[in-house]
């Protein structure tokens, strides 16, 4: 149970430092409420008691003569637990990894800056969890897998793109919008260029978005085409290459040249050995679908994108537009507020900034766009 507690003397690095634990250590224990594989539910259970032990360690240091009372978890906690609740714990999983990649890689940064020995407790909590499956009596490879295809969940990369998409478009045909409103002095036109810019915009980022996964998908088959095509005509050399695998992973050579051997014996466990070590590819994640992540795009850019419009299509001139940089404002908010669920900065610093530069944006295509009018007309 969490509890309210105030430090008025509490340093703000410590104070940062103790409610990311306490968030971590919260949905943790949200993810595994929301498992239905016991094992996988322990390895989160016990993601959590680490979490927590972190917390009462910053605790402890920050003043060991009191008892420990831990604050309750953050408003970004409970909107990504809520966000679980409605999409599935998966959204919460993909982004909790990019946070702890964050934090290691901060912690081996700040180590290299001051030139302090890296003793691999920096690792990401991706490598702990792994780890921790591993030393489970009970983990079946099955298990095992299922733990790992959660683990590369896209639910972060998918709720990042949802934002990021949004943003662009909004961001894009705010821009456009009132540099054409600019010119016109908010016409009648500035709803046929914002239409054109939304279409434009999101065939743009879907043809882009088809093209780039296609393209990976065709480079990847190719690769491990020409990997089975090794097999099949230099299975020596290719048993020599799954040997030194082993063998990098520091088993000893006549355990690894045997184990080689053996795994020889079927082909496709060799091919997916070798697509998996040498070239570092997941076939499972060559699955996804072309068509499925171009629309994904188009409808996310339109949903930003229409904001801006959407006043116009009832109104003109400066009502129109104050309408439109109101409406786009308060969008602009929304989307640096849920930035905050990926950086951990505080939702009114994101939201306003992400205001502020949406409005420079479209002041300076407003005030391009009333040059060009007032040249027109002269």
């Amino acid at each position: 149970m969490y509890y309210i507690y105030n430090y008025p003397t509490m340093p703000t690095k410590i104070n940062k430092n103790i409610q990311t634990e306490v968030d971590a250590s919260f949905l943790y224990n949200k993810l595994a409420d929301a498992e239905t594989d016991t094992t996988v539910a322990n390895v989160f259970r016990q993601m959590s008691a680490i979490e927590r032990s972190h917390a009462e360690a910053f605790l402890n240091k920050l003043n060991p003569t009191i008892p420990i009372v831990f604050p309750s978890p953050s408003v970004r906690a409970k909107i990504l637990n809520t966000i679980g609740k409605i999409f599935g714990y998966d959204y919460i999983l993909g982004v909790m990894m990019d946070t702890e990649k964050s934090i290691s890689n901060a912690i081996i940064s700040a180590k290299n800056k001051n030139k302090l020995p890296i003793t691999g407790s920096e690792t990401n909590h991706v490598s702990i969890l792994r780890s921790l499956l591993e030393k489970e009596s009970q983990v079946t490879g099955g298990n095992v897998a299922k733990f790992e295809k959660k683990h590369r969940s896209v639910g972060g990369n998918a709720l990042r793109a949802a934002v990021l998409g949004g943003n662009d478009g909004l961001v894009s045909n705010f821009s456009l919008v009132m540099g054409i409103a600019g010119a016109t002095a908010g016409g009648s036109g500035v709803l046929l260029a914002g239409v054109a810019g939304l279409l434009a915009g999101a065939l743009s980022m879907a043809l882009g978005e088809w093209i780039s996964v296609k393209s990976s998908q065709e480079l990847h088959e190719n690769q491990m085409q020409l990997e089975m095509d090794e097999l099949e005509t230099n299975p020596e050399g290719e048993q020599k290459e799954i040997a030194l695998i082993y063998m990098a992973k520091g088993i000893p050579e006549d355990q690894a040249n045997t184990m080689a051997a053996e795994i020889m014996q079927d082909k496709n466990r060799a091919h997916d050995l070798l697509v998996r070590e040498e070239l570092g590819i997941n076939p499972e994640e060559l699955k996804g679908s072309a068509m499925e992540a171009a629309i994904y795009s188009f409808v996310l850019f339109a949903i930003g994108a229409v904001i801006p419009v959407i006043p116009f299509m009832f109104n003109t001139g400066i009502t129109a537009i104050v309408i439109s940089v109101i409406s786009s404002a308060a969008g602009l908010f929304l989307i640096g507020a849920a930035i905050t669920l990926f950086t951990g900065k505080s939702i009114w610093f994101s939201g306003f900034r992400q205001v502020i530069f949406g409005l420079i944006a479209a002041a300076i295509t407003f005030g391009i766009g009333k040059l060009i009018g007032v040249s027109l007309e002269g």
